[in-house]
């Protein structure tokens, strides 16, 4: 069975719901299964440490969940234009999976929610990618065959989904968001699994 990492950071719980919705489009494809991990929250203070087990959401990735994967989802809410410092602390902390190539061929996408409609959902999305790329990942997006990418006017963006927040972070993801999440989780298994076999 292959199986596709979903991994992502969120704050007010947004990203973490495109994150469920991208495993639920991983999973529609037979012979696929999503694995759903977060981050832990760093500190700008001090050397922060985390419980092992988070009290609430996904559990926290690890080397292994990189190197077992098909296939790899980064998920992210904008901070300035980039992706969150969490998210990007752990990327950072891959170098040992970069040496041993074990994320290079594989499929990787990418997704963000914001608070604003100009508020950098595109650069965050290409900010995912670059280091994706430096593993040797095959970077999927979203074609225009997908309706919702047409006709959403909240989120959404060929080089992932995107999902429009509000500035207090109260509104829903809007049915274009959904399909469109769920469309790359579909993408990036159906790739994986083609890729395998």
């Amino acid at each position: 069975m292959s199986e596709v990492l979903v991994l992502y950071y969120s704050r007010h719980g947004a990203t973490q719901e495109m994150a469920q919705l991208v495993c639920r489009g991983v999973e529609e494809i037979s012979g696929v299964q999503a694995r759903l991990r977060t981050v832990p929250e760093i500190s700008t203070v001090c050397e922060a440490t985390a419980d092992s087990i988070p009290e609430q959401g996904a559990p926290y990735v690890n080397r292994e969940d990189l190197q077992q994967c098909s296939g790899l989802i980064l998920g992210s809410p904008t901070r300035f234009g980039n992706m969150a410092a969490a998210l990007k602390y752990f990327i950072d902390s891959t170098s040992s999976v970069w040496l041993a190539s074990d994320l290079s061929g594989k499929p990787a996408g990418v997704f963000t929610s914001t608070s604003s409609m100009h508020g950098g959902q595109e650069s965050t999305l290409l900010s995912m990618m670059l280091p994706l790329l430096h593993h040797g990942m095959l970077i999927v997006g979203l074609p225009y065959s997908e309706s919702a990418l047409i006709d959403t006017t909240t989120g959404g963006t060929p080089y992932g989904p995107s999902h429009l927040a509000g500035a207090k972070n109260n509104l829903n993801i809007s049915d274009d968001e959904k399909q469109l999440a769920m469309a790359l989780g579909k993408r990036v298994a159906t790739i994986a699994k083609k890729l395998q076999s």
